[in-house]
Formats: C-alpha cells, sequence, structure tokens
C-alpha cells in the first residue's frame, strides 16, 4: 500500500527544536520531490520546504528560511524536516506530500501522510 507516514512532531518551548520524519511505504522516494506543508484551521495550507529528486535542490519558504533545512535519505526511504529556533507560530500540522518535481500546485502531490502536530509553547 502506498503511504507517507510523518513523526516527530510535540511539544517544544520557543527557540527549541524538532526533527520531523516522513517515511515511505509501497513506492521509493528516490524519484520524487518531496515537500513539506503546514496548516491550522481557518488558515491556508502553506508550504514550507521541498527537496527535489533529480538534483536535491531546496526550496523553502520566506517564514522559515534560515531556520528548517529538509534532507532525504534515499536509503531510508525517508525525508526529514529538522525544525529550529522554532517559534510559537510555527504551531501548526506538519505533513509531507510526493509530487514529480517541486513547484506544483498542491492538486498535483501524488501522495500525502496524515501530518503530524508540532506545538510551540512555553
Amino acid at each position: 500500500q502506498v503511504q507517507l507516514v510523518e513523526s516527530g512532531g510535540g511539544l517544544v518551548q520557543p527557540g527549541g527544536s524538532l526533527r520531523l520524519s516522513c517515511a515511505a511505504s509501497g513506492f521509493t522516494l528516490d524519484y520524487y520531490a518531496i515537500g513539506w506543508f503546514r496548516q491550522v484551521p481557518g488558515k491556508e495550507r502553506e508550504g514550507v520546504a521541498c527537496i527535489s529528486s533529480s538534483d536535491g535542490s531546496t526550496y523553502y519558504a520566506d517564514s522559515v528560511k534560515g531556520r528548517f533545512t529538509i534532507s532525504r535519505d534515499n536509503a531510508k526511504n525517508t525525508v526529514y524536516l529538522q525544525m529550529n529556533s522554532l517559534k510559537p507560530e510555527d504551531a501548526e500540522v506538519y505533513y509531507c506530500a510526493a509530487a514529480p518535481v517541486c513547484g506544483v500546485t498542491d492538486p498535483e502531490y501524488n501522495y500525502w501522510g496524515q501530518g503530524t502536530q508540532v506545538t510551540v509553547s512555553s
């Protein structure tokens, strides 16, 4: 069964760090660009980062640039999102998704995970 599963979310204090994981099963991530998105109720889903499959190029939203790092380990069929210097506004549900390339619209992503909750609070 084709599946993406996010993990690593939880509660962290402002300024703290978390590493999210996106593990694939039923397909290999080697041939896919993987994007990380986040969303809270009443707010439009926001793309935060993407890593391409062809050359490993990475892209970041301005709101997370310099604080978040996306990486991939194809041997483990997993993509990571390292989140540092977390802010209260980063407290959202984070999703990973697979697409042929970075830069496509949300409906063009082939697979989506169920999300992992990140809470940033003192």
